[in-house]
């Protein structure tokens, strides 16, 4: 019930962090070099506070690695700048099919072995994504697809690299410490030129405290329960709950596709959990 829990409030925080990301940056509210920096400080701030408040560690510092706030960063920069030159539909297929590929050829690589069922169920999943974003997706810019493959390859390394963490918290804030480099470097980057306005600052500041300092923290306490098979499928119903919150909070309508698309999702999903549960798998 943990691990459920947990990964349910953690695709909620992708979710909203994607949102979060559009608002800013498709709105030309703020620059993605002051968005990114912004988000990072605020991640580090907020981890930080919960650390203090919690006791959970005396140093945070101590917790995490370079490697995993390398990929954290990479992650939050090629995101960020992605966004800006491509729609929706095709980001959110070009960041989920990188992670995917670099989890699954990770796990591959590592021993693991796809049952039969858990194919079909990666095969289904990945199907009711291309179901869902197949209408606002255009051939992405050179650019763009490098970006956003980028991203997604980051985020999959730095989903990898959680799943031996033993202190969630601390090794998130770690790793968000450990991006400071990247913070000076993208706010000397923006200087003078850096386009801010109150309500891009704020979505910033929501996407890096409690959409990826939080979210964050709980997807490593989620991802010991996960195989790295599920890890990388169950994220593919992200873009679903942000399509869901759109429903819920922008008044959009809810459609045949949307509803088919989670149902391939979900179902794929089962697939994939069953299957790495089966007693038959050696």
């Amino acid at each position: 019930m943990k691990i459920l829990l947990a990964t349910g409030f953690a695709l909620t925080a992708f979710a909203a962090n994607s949102v979060l990301c559009r608002l800013a940056l498709g709105g030309d509210r703020i620059d993605a070099a002051s968005f990114t920096a912004i988000r990072l400080v605020s991640g580090i701030v907020m981890l930080l506070a919960i650390l203090s408040f919690s006791g959970a560690a005396k140093r945070p510092h101590a917790g995490g690695s370079w490697m995993a706030a390398a990929m954290l960063s990479g992650y939050a920069v090629f995101f960020s700048y992605a966004y800006r030159i491509l729609d929706t539909g095709t980001g959110a297929l070009l960041l989920f099919a990188a992670v995917q590929l670099t989890m699954i050829f990770s796990a591959l690589a590592a021993g693991e072995r796809l049952h039969g069922v858990e194919g079909l169920g990666v095969v289904l999943a990945f199907t009711g994504l291309v179901a869902l974003v197949y209408p606002t997706v255009r051939t992405p810019s050179f650019i763009g697809f490098i970006q956003m493959t980028a991203a997604g390859i980051a985020w999959g390394l730095y989903t990898l690299v959680g799943r031996d963490s033993q202190s969630p918290l601390a090794d998130t804030a770690g790793n968000f410490l450990r991006t400071w480099p990247i913070v000076l470097g993208l706010l000397l980057f923006a200087g003078a030129g850096g386009k801010f306005s109150q309500e891009g600052v704020g979505l910033a500041v929501l996407s890096g405290a409690v959409a990826s300092g939080i979210g964050y923290a709980v997807w490593y306490l989620a991802l010991p329960g996960l195989g790295t098979t599920q890890a990388a499928v169950v994220q593919l119903f992200v873009p679903v709950l942000a399509a869901l919150g759109g429903v819920v909070f922008v008044g959009e309508m809810l459609t045949p596709r949307l509803v088919f698309s989670a149902g391939l999702i979900l179902g794929g999903i089962v697939l994939v959990v069953l299957g790495r549960r089966s007693p038959e798998k050696s």
